[in-house]
């Protein structure tokens, strides 16, 4: 039997403790009264506020007006977060069955402003991305058995290590880490907002990334224990949705 290459990330301190309080967190969210029937408008709500954050910190607009959506950052992050909103089952199907095509989508509605058509969905020709994104999308899509919260921070410190598409990387990386905890059913309706986590902590969300690129023992720690920090910190954001829903 081939081992798990994902298997010792979670020997590394505090990183499965740190993955089960994310999967309990987000737990308790889907339980909230508002969400176990009104989820479809607490997702549209969180994918707002996703699109928005996401949108920050690649240097998208800060201010959520008319004008918002002439800002081509945000107008992409928009889409991306639509695109997802809900737990979208055409996408998920897409990720499940060709994850390269279902990113290559998300490049497409996140870049659709910001570059030419031709350089839409396309990854940069390089031997060593083109080697890794098939390896990180096999891994997060069933060649892992490591928890979900994981897969997502494998997946979306990948993608911004290797920024594989030259334009929207960021906004497509938080994506697809939003994209796995639906697809594995950590989040299956998208309701947790790790993104407004990682947009308040920006400086400390680069410097974790970039931790993580390194490949150091320390690094894959600090950014796979962040990540998990943030998705408990997302769920607590949907908890604020769904109060707020519910009148409270």
């Amino acid at each position: 039997m081939t081992a798990d290459p994902l298997a010792p990330l979670l020997d590394l301190p505090g990183v499965a403790d740190a993955a089960e309080h994310a999967r309990d967190a987000l737990g308790r969210a889907h339980r909230h009264r508002a969400n176990l029937r009104g989820w479809p408008v607490t997702a549209a709500e969180a994918a707002l506020r996703a699109a928005r954050a996401s949108s920050v910190l690649d240097g998208g607009t800060l201010q959520l007006d008319e004008e918002s959506v002439r800002d081509p950052v945000f107008a992409g992050a928009l889409r991306v977060a639509q695109a997802l909103e809900g737990g979208a089952t055409a996408v998920v199907d897409v990720w499940q069955r060709a994850p390269l095509q279902a990113l290559a989508r998300l490049h497409s509605l996140a870049a659709a402003d910001l570059v030419d058509e031709d350089r839409l969905g396309r990854p940069r020709l390089n031997p060593e991305v083109s080697a890794r994104l098939d390896l990180m999308t096999r891994l997060v899509t069933g060649g892992s058995a490591v928890p979900a919260p994981i897969l997502s921070a494998v997946a979306h410190g990948e993608l911004l290590a290797l920024s594989a598409f030259g334009s929207a990387d960021g906004v497509v990386a938080r994506a697809v880490a939003r994209l796995v905890t639906i697809a594995t059913g950590l989040d299956p309706h998208g309701l947790g907002v790790p993104e407004v986590f990682w947009m308040r902590r920006a400086a400390d969300y680069r410097a974790a990334a970039s931790g993580f690129a390194t490949g150091t023992e320390d690094g894959l720690t600090r950014w796979l224990t962040f990540s998990c920090r943030a998705l408990q910190e997302g769920a607590r954001e949907a908890l604020t949705i769904a109060d707020t829903k519910a009148g409270k």
